[in-house]
């Protein structure tokens, strides 16, 4: 593939990137290279992964990494159950050295996301999502397959991959990855769009949304996420559901009364609703006064 096929696909997956994100993901592609994500909630790390599985035409496997997470749920475990009712079988009809030996064999492995990933027929997209949550040793764990694209499995052995999977790590950065990790990886750093880009993200998403109110939406998402005060700043995907709720409701201008009818669509916690509740008319969500707007502000004493 090269480049001028990736960004037509990512074109017609309505997938808005730059050239530098395109040619990253081209180069790792080419290269069988894992890809690491970096950036703030929201910003479109995931939905990377679940692009480039479309454009590929592949089967995304998804491992979502949290604290505590260890090989069992990520790579494999054994099914206990069929390997108990073997034993009642077969315990009287077979040796039991030679028993024990096939009670750790593949029939009895369930495969779990990285294991899935690297013994599937065809090649996959395979999403290690918010790696930064998961423990050190897990990540230190995930060298071989990254490295090697091989597995270990001390009754069974090393697994090589029968495909090479493409890889996607992604990472909000709630703590610092080791550089081992970094060594195996391309790199990517997203950050939330800027304004113009947003409202590309809006006309590619949502064809038939109203252009006045998209650009809107984009400059109020825009202040909202430079307000220092909002502590979890609206995502891509916030973006559009409030573009959505507001289409839903027959609203085609963003007014201040509109934001408070549909503020729940792009804030997501009590203390940020407050926030855009208690600012003044100049930190208003949609511009205030002093931007523009044109809208009504009040300015009674509880800030409404």
């Amino acid at each position: 593939m090269e480049l001028q096929t990736l960004r037509a696909k990512l074109d017609e997956a309505r997938y808005i990137c730059g050239e530098d994100v395109a040619t990253t993901l081209l180069v790792a592609l080419k290269l069988g290279r894992p890809l690491l994500i970096e950036g703030a909630a929201g910003v479109g790390k995931t939905e990377i992964a679940k692009v480039m599985a479309g454009v590929l035409d592949r089967e995304l496997v998804r491992l979502q990494c949290y604290e505590g997470l260890d090989e069992g749920k990520a790579l494999y475990e054994w099914n206990y159950q069929k390997q108990l009712l073997a034993i009642q079988i077969d315990r009287d009809r077979r040796d039991s050295a030679e028993l024990a030996k096939s009670l750790f064999s593949d029939g009895y492995l369930l495969e779990r996301p990285l294991l899935k990933s690297i013994r599937s027929e065809k090649p996959v997209v395979l999403l290690i999502d918010e790696i930064d949550k998961a423990d050190e040793e897990f990540e230190a764990f995930l060298l071989e397959l990254l490295s090697e694209m091989q597995v270990s499995i001390p009754e069974i052995g090393t697994l090589r991959a029968k495909s090479v999977p493409f890889v996607v790590l992604t990472s909000n950065r709630s703590r610092p990855l080791g550089e081992a990790l970094r060594r195996r990886c391309a790199y990517l750093y997203l950050q939330y769009p800027d304004l113009e880009k947003e409202i590309a993200i809006i006309r590619a998403k949502l064809p038939n949304a109203n252009e006045h109110l998209a650009v809107q939406v984009a400059e109020a998402v825009k202040r909202l996420r430079e307000n220092d005060a909002i502590l979890k700043k609206p995502s891509i995907a916030e973006t559009l559901d409030w573009v959505s709720a507001l289409e839903a409701l027959g609203i085609s201008d963003l007014t201040a009364e509109a934001m408070e009818r549909t503020k729940g669509f792009v804030l997501k916690n009590s203390e940020d609703l407050g926030q855009l509740t208690q600012a003044p008319a100049h930190q208003c969500g949609c511009g205030g006064e002093g931007g523009g707007c044109g809208h009504h502000h009040h300015h009674g004493g509880d800030g409404q």
